[in-house]
């Protein structure tokens, strides 16, 4: 079995889980407000899902969505480029030692609920359901 590069064991520490969080909703409220100095991605809404720390906290993997769905490149490009100022000012606001690296996914988790949604409104999935 290969080894998640997030974590060793069987998950997350309740560290990294809190660490996570925190960033996750300082990027959101940064994000929310426009505190970026650029106008291009102020413009555009973002929902920020998850944020998961590697063990050492050194880096932070964000999971990002453009409000709607559309402009999903652009906002990778858009977060990567303000990456620097984004983390001096989750560093700044949590009083991290050290604000860890940031790095910007797509967050599929709602594709893989559609998915999930599409497949048990087939006739032949729901047929095996109500057996």
């Amino acid at each position: 079995m290969a080894k998640n590069k997030f974590h060793d064991g069987p998950g997350p520490s309740q560290r990294q889980l809190r660490v996570g969080e925190l960033i996750r909703r300082t990027l959101s409220e940064v994000l929310a407000r426009g505190d970026v100095h650029d106008p291009d991605l102020n413009r555009m809404s973002i929902t920020v899902g998850e944020v998961r720390t590697s063990p050492d906290l050194k880096i932070a993997t964000a999971y990002v969505l453009p409000l709607g769905g559309r402009g999903q490149e652009d906002v990778l490009k858009l977060l990567a480029r303000n990456k620097g100022e984004l983390r001096r000012v989750i560093g700044k606001k949590l009083g991290l030692k050290f604000s860890p690296d940031l790095r910007f996914r797509l967050d599929e988790t709602f594709d893989r609920l559609d998915d999930t949604r599409r497949m048990f409104d087939q006739d032949a999935v729901r047929k095996d359901l109500d057996e």
